[in-house]
């Protein structure tokens, strides 16, 4: 299942009741980092869930990859996208919201006027599986193990929050670095707590991998585990959130079985065979082509297109500026202008996809023609240290005719070669002063991506560039990855909106050498630095926005990425043996939290082979 539907699903939570407990605090169920959170105390149910929507039945799932680990905790190893599944939090959004929490674990949220610290009092009635309590103590195990051992990136979410503490069982009280921004506030909302009574016991250690499915609290349990093949959970039938306002209608599917695939076109092929139940298309030509079986066209499948306003990050190939060949920004632009965006569009993309011209597109963070007055402001300080483009004109990707005819980008792309060095001698760019060859590899995991990758490949031959394509295996593209062990990578970053603290696993220089981040390119550049510090302390959306379009036109300007594409709408198809709410949130489709299995259609359908 794809990984930014399982993260929004995860946020469709909460119930909003404000009142103040004296002069200097407030106390409620849900906050919002900006004004006041959409939903208020008459909440019954979310406007798209079912409260009435039949529970039971089992599907299956597909998931690419595969998983040696059950603890997503670590940097170590690879876990299943959908552990969330098991897990619970302080607070959680809605999918009508990017910047709003409701209490899940917290019954409420205590915050003061100067936004130094929040307070969380727990419900009474919130237990792990196991029917031991959750409590204080839990939530701030878990936050000194993230703070010492946990992900660099789940760490980088939590660098403005000083420390937290239990003040009784049922109260947790976090302290801020930060004053006057719900930003810190809002982030360790999203916190979750750790089974302290399981992980204490002899033998078991959270700094380790494990195949053991620890103690949950959330709707659903590990029921089995086949290591690196599949996953299946089952429903809480007595969880006991299940009742609260904002969960009715959610959870309706009594079973999920991840089945996983190192192959993306095997798991199409496992769908359209009926040993899957949904299936999220991310391939233009399958999408265009593959649907023309009796299933499809006599409706056992069932295709549908829906809108997408999730905000989206970047993808592309990324060019790793710790190798000494992609250091100068004219071999970046030069690369660039031998990518043929539209040519791949018009032959293989089927038409279906927009051009990526900004590091946060889909959303209003995301730079969009020229520099706007705000941006402007912002940007003169640094004038003398950015391209002239930058405060100039709108970031454009080079563009052709389509017709594969890319003569005019390969003069421009070799001018630029030229200017920085390189030269072709006997059919190979190479170095006029050392006389190495201009080569490297693009790495990938997917190999569904490789049809889409050759055009380009080609291109750089033909200028005597020797490009290879690696793909490996998802757990050494990992380990690569982390370590910055490639030349050209073709990766999506993840986009949270609004940014905050994240932004620095991604682009800042005091990351670069630091692995497992998120810093791929190897940005080291000190406009970039300010504009994050100036983006983390904000206070008021507006500024946040045009700071973060601003960082966005010195990043683009920087030419560290070769931008892809993106579609700003999801492409389901499914058997039809499911029941959903015609009204979907704004940011999710809603599958599988809100969907359900009608009985009566599933028993329409053959039988699972």
């Amino acid at each position: 299942m794809n990984n930014k539907k399982t993260t929004i699903l995860a946020l469709a939570l909460g119930l909003l009741l404000t009142s103040p407990v004296h002069a200097q605090t407030t106390k409620s169920w849900g906050i919002a980092e900006f004004g006041q959170p959409k939903y208020g105390a008459d909440l019954t149910h979310w406007p798209y869930a079912n409260p009435d929507a039949p529970k039971g039945g089992s599907i299956v799932l597909g998931a690419f990859g595969s998983f040696d680990t059950l603890n997503p905790m670590i940097e170590r190893g690879s876990w299943p996208s959908s552990i969330g599944l098991t897990g619970a939090t302080l607070m959680a959004g809605s999918a009508d919201e990017l910047v709003a929490a409701y209490g899940v674990v917290a019954e409420s949220a205590e915050i003061p006027a100067d936004k130094s610290w929040i307070a969380f009092d727990l419900r009474p009635e919130a237990r792990w599986h196991d029917g031991t309590p959750i409590t204080a103590e839990d939530f701030v195990f878990a936050f000194d193990f993230i703070r010492k051992n946990g992900r660099l990136f789940l760490r980088s979410f939590y660098d403005d929050v000083e420390g937290c503490a239990a003040e009784t069982p049922r109260r947790l009280k976090c302290t801020m670095r930060t004053r006057d921004t719900m930003k810190p506030l809002v982030a360790i909302a999203g916190l979750g707590p750790v089974p302290r009574h399981y992980w204490i016991q002899p033998g078991r250690d959270l700094t380790k991998t494990t195949l053991e499915p620890p103690v949950g609290a959330g709707p659903y349990r590990i029921k089995h585990v086949d290591p690196g093949r599949s996953i299946t959970y089952e429903r809480v039938k007595d969880w006991w959130a299940k009742d609260l306002a904002q969960m009715r209608g959610l959870y309706n599917i009594d079973e999920l079985r991840f089945d996983y695939y190192r192959d993306d076109t095997v798991m199409f092929e496992a769908f359209m065979a009926g040993r899957m139940d949904f299936w999220e298309e991310n391939r233009a030509q399958r999408w265009a082509t593959a649907y023309t079986t009796a299933a499809v066209t006599e409706g056992r499948i069932v295709r549908r297109e829906t809108p997408d306003n999730t905000p989206r990050g970047v993808s592309g190939y990324v060019m790793n500026t710790r190798r000494p060949i992609f250091r100068d920004i004219r071999v970046r632009q030069a690369i660039n202008w031998l990518y043929d965006f539209e040519t791949v569009q018009r032959q293989l993309l089927y038409g279906q996809y927009k051009r990526l011209k900004s590091w946060f597109p889909n959303s209003e963070y995301g730079a969009s023609g020229p520099p706007t007055p705000e941006e402007l402001a912002i940007l003169a300080p640094y004038k003398d240290k950015l391209p002239p483009e930058a405060t100039a004109k709108a970031f454009e990707p080079p563009v052709t005719d389509g017709t594969g005819n890319n003569r005019a980008n390969v003069r421009e792309a070799m001018r630029l070669f030229k200017e920085a060095g390189w030269e072709v001698k006997n059919g190979v760019l190479t170095n006029a002063k050392t006389g190495q060859p201009f080569a490297f590899e693009i790495l990938m995991a997917d190999p569904g991506f490789v049809r889409v990758t050759e055009p380009f490949v080609v291109a750089l031959k033909r200028v005597g560039i020797d490009a290879q394509i690696r793909v490996v295996d998802t757990a050494q593209y990992k380990v690569r990855t982390d370590e910055y062990d490639f030349d050209m990578v073709n990766l999506a970053l993840n986009f949270f909106a609004p940014p905050g603290p994240e932004l620095r696993s991604f682009f800042s220089a005091k990351v670069v050498d630091v692995k497992g981040q998120g810093n791929f390119a190897g940005i080291k550049d000190p406009v970039a630095e300010e504009l994050m510090d100036k983006i983390v302390s904000g206070t008021d959306l507006p500024t946040i926005e045009a700071t973060t379009r601003a960082l966005d036109r010195v990043l683009l300007w920087g030419y560290y990425i070769v931008p892809l594409w993106y579609n700003d709408s999801d492409r389901l198809a499914y058997w039809d043996k499911f029941g959903y709410p015609r009204t979907m949130g704004k940011y999710s489709n809603g599958f599988p939290t809100t969907w359900w299995l009608d009985p009566a259609r599933a028993a329409a359908l053959p039988a699972r082979r």
